[in-house]
């Protein structure tokens, strides 16, 4: 079975979408995973999956809402993947809770990024690469000066994103 990271979307965040992280490694096991673990609250799950990553990951969003009564987009890579994506960070990392990757779905179109690239971004800087979306915040994530959100709309695709430390601690725990 391959090992996953794998990501859900809004988990703890704001008040909303509350999913312990026990009833959550629960569920993939439930689902068929082994080896399941999670670090910190906010929806991060290392597992060894069945053969088929997309068909687990569509089957644990559809668990997640029939058990919690809110959909919750999965997105997952293997170890390699997202190490990989650590490696492409564009941007010099002055402090890692202040880069993040955010992971997407899917590979935006280029009439996406487009769009995305006309949303004002001050001091901070992002990039995509592949299925990744590369940020730099200047003050940090929650003095933001871009509209993260927008962007992300604005590509077309959902993702999830994670500092710089999150990823390292995914990876460690993924290897």
């Amino acid at each position: 079975m391959p090992v996953r990271i794998i990501l859900l979307r809004a988990v703890n965040v704001g008040g909303g979408g509350k999913l312990p992280m026990a009833d959550l490694r629960a569920i993939a096991t439930d689902l068929g995973a082994t080896d399941v673990r999670t670090y910190i609250a906010s929806g991060n799950l290392v597992a060894d999956v069945p053969s088929d990553p997309d068909a687990f990951d569509r089957s644990l969003e559809q668990a997640v809402e029939q058990r919690f009564g809110f959909f919750r987009d999965v997105i997952s890579r293997s170890p390699e993947q997202v190490r990989d994506a650590l490696d492409a960070h564009p941007f010099e990392i002055v402090e890692p809770k202040f880069s993040y990757v955010s992971f997407l779905a899917g590979v935006p179109t280029p009439a996406a990024l487009e769009k995305a690239r006309t949303h004002e971004t001050h001091d901070d800087r992002w990039d995509v690469i592949g299925s990744e979306m590369h940020i730099r915040y200047a003050d940090g994530a929650g003095r933001p000066q871009m509209k993260s959100d927008q962007i992300g709309r604005a590509l077309g695709v959902p993702g999830t994103a994670r500092n710089l430390n999150t990823v390292r601690k995914l990876i460690e725990l993924a290897t």
